[in-house]
């Protein structure tokens, strides 16, 4: 009998995500505080966050593999969080009219009872086209993208914001790049395709 999965998040796109793969999980909430430490940059913030979420359910369940992750959406030197609201939503889309946000999608899977742990970081940059306030507003009101970071869901609407987007794992912008988990699956016992249907 293979090992357990666990998906260290509640978040829906995760967990479709992940289900995309067909290997058995369950979900728990890490609960743990995301805040940034002083001094700590982006790429440090959120490779420590998906560890600490993996860890943090690893705890309760030693003998299982769990899944942490974290993405960040950074303008520049600006991280974007998760607009919350509408006009917090239409202002950093208008803010990214234009521009290139970067999103840094960290992954961390790693199993207690033998202290082992793999890790990644994906990073995908999205090229919005000039954006009219129209659009946006009305990009925002069928969307309704409150809770993605970067104020949009490329994966639905979203798509028709940008002039392109660079990656090597498409499904990391949505929030976790399968590519890369279904490798680290593999080599944890948890190979998607190598079980007989």
């Amino acid at each position: 009998m293979p090992p357990s999965l666990i998906l260290a998040s509640t978040s829906l796109y995760r967990r479709q995500l992940l289900g995309r793969l067909g290997v058995p999980f369950s979900t728990e909430s890490p609960g743990i505080d995301e805040s940034t430490q002083p001094g700590e940059g982006p790429l440090s913030l959120v490779g420590r966050l998906a560890r600490a979420k993996a860890a943090a359910v690893a705890a309760r369940h030693p003998d299982a593999w769990v899944l942490g992750s974290d993405q960040i959406a950074m303008r520049e030197t600006d991280i974007l969080g998760k607009p919350g609201s509408s006009e917090a939503c239409v202002a950093q889309l208008l803010a990214s009219s234009g521009r290139e946000v970067a999103f840094l999608t960290a992954v961390c899977l790693l199993r207690a009872r033998d202290s082992r742990r793999l890790e990644h970081v994906d990073t995908t940059r999205v090229h919005f086209r000039q954006l009219a306030e129209c659009e946006v507003r009305r990009y925002v009101a069928l969307e309704q993208p409150l809770d993605c970071a970067g104020g949009f869901k490329s994966e639905g609407l979203g798509i028709a914001l940008f002039e392109s987007i660079e990656s090597v794992d498409p499904t990391a912008l949505v929030g976790l790049p399968l590519i890369w988990v279904a490798r680290a699956l593999r080599e944890a016992g948890l190979d998607p395709l190598g079980s007989e249907p």
